[in-house]
């Protein structure tokens, strides 16, 4: 903050954890951690008076994890004596609306997805829409002094604030792509702060702890993050492009990016919705006999024979549920895809899943598993009781709901502001 800095702000969320928090409307992270650092940032950003500006509120920007994101900060502001105009900037698009939309030929499929139409809209547990960075530019005009957005573009917070004070474009998108991770361009690499200054044609990475210092080599593998293309960024309204921007030395701990262009495009915004895939139940062990290990995939598909077997009899019928066996130390990662078939692991440790149309049937058919499992028998075996090992108590782990993505599409809206109504309050201590 002895820096000066015009703008503070986080990225607070991603679809890197999976459509569960979507759909089941909370936040993959703590709310411990989150109350912790907002109460940092808020205190230092009222006591500069600058903004404080969260993008992609609760981890996934649906609304209840605006709203949690928002009692979060009411109560800090109490704690704190803190007063403040805070914009919530809305992300759940009327569904009615997307329908209609979609039936006007406004969306396009995105990731080998099949064109949006009714019935997928309406069978979504919870659609949200990311913003660029106009909304926020329209709380800022309007006063908001804290802004907490539903979904949003990783770098359209920061865009927002340098687009806003008049910079160009190519830069601000740049810095907002460097600065969406916080200190992840830096080394050494940890949960930390960056501060990105902007000029007219560049911009400056550097860490303020001590610690750390960006270089060339860091700030440049960070800017390869998360995109299907290392130079074209797709963004609301345009196209970032890097293929001529150059990594130098500023001063020892800071880099200067330079190079980078903005082609204006037709605006569109990205959907992402979720629906209900069925109910999950797990269970995890392990084995470290070398007889078993030697000839683990005909056992692994005499116990899938099993289960079927068992989970019939009992009226389980084999299309009623789906049974995943992930076993680490052989391909657990990459499955078909791993290149090294021989197995080098003196022990095997199984994720055995079962997802079914409810929970009681994943759950029974999780309890077959995990039985034949541990004492199902194969050539040669020495071991007259079980044949797993396993670490938890009770063994069979219910999981809930399971939710899978089934909106990735891109819709081009008349206004960019349109789909992201502005809800404003006075926050008083």
């Amino acid at each position: 903050m002895e820096r000066q800095p015009h703008v503070i702000g986080a990225d607070a969320g991603s679809t890197d954890p999976g459509p569960f928090y979507l759909g089941n409307g909370t936040s993959f992270t703590s709310r411990l951690a989150v109350k912790r650092d907002l109460r940092l940032m808020l205190i230092a950003a009222r006591a500069a008076k600058i903004p404080c500006i969260i993008g992609t509120s609760g981890g996934a920007g649906g609304e209840p994890h605006l709203e949690w994101q928002a009692e979060i900060v009411r109560e800090i502001a109490r704690e704190e004596k803190l007063s403040f105009k805070m914009a919530l900037i809305h992300a759940e698009p009327d569904r009615e609306d997307l329908v209609a939309r979609a039936a006007a030929g406004l969306t396009r499929p995105l990731a080998n997805m099949p064109e949006l139409d009714a019935d997928r809209i309406r069978r979504a547990k919870r659609i949200v829409a990311m913003m660029g960075p106009e909304p926020f530019i329209k709380a800022l005009d309007a006063g908001a002094e804290v802004i907490l957005a539903g979904r949003s573009s990783d770098p359209a917070q920061w865009a927002a604030a340098a687009i806003r004070a008049g910079m160009d474009p190519a830069p601000s998108w740049y810095a907002g792509k460097m600065l969406e991770c916080g200190a992840e361009p830096t080394t050494p690499k940890e949960p930390d702060c960056l501060l990105v200054t902007i000029k007219d044609d560049y911009l400056i990475c550097e860490p303020p702890n001590p610690i750390r210092r960006c270089t060339p080599l860091s700030v440049a593998n960070f800017a390869l993050h998360e995109n299907s293309s290392p130079i074209h960024h797709v963004e609301p309204g345009g196209l970032l492009d890097t293929s001529k921007v150059s990594f130098d030395i500023e001063t020892e701990r800071a880099v200067r990016v330079s190079g980078m262009t903005w082609t204006p495009r037709p605006y569109t915004v990205k959907l992402e919705g979720v629906e209900l895939a069925g109910f999950r139940a797990i269970t995890i062990c392990g084995t470290r006999d070398p007889v078993l290990i030697s000839q683990i995939d005909s056992y692994l598909d005499t116990h899938r024979t099993k289960v079927q077997a068992k989970a019939a009899a009992f009226g389980v019928p084999a299309d009623s549920y789906t049974m995943v066996v992930r076993t680490y130390g052989k391909d657990g990662v990459m499955a078909d895809w791993e290149p090294i078939k021989q197995i080098t692991s003196h022990e095997l440790g199984f994720v055995i899943e079962v997802v079914a149309q409810d929970q009681d049937t994943a759950n029974a058919v999780i309890a077959m598993a995990r039985t034949s499992m541990l004492h199902a028998d194969f050539p040669g075996r020495l071991c007259k009781e079980g044949n797993m090992a396993f670490p938890f108590s009770p063994s069979d782990i219910e999981l809930g709901p399971m939710y899978q993505f089934s909106v990735f599409h891109t819709l081009a809206p008349k206004d960019p502001c349109e789909l992201f109504p502005i809800e404003y309050e006075t926050v008083r201590n």
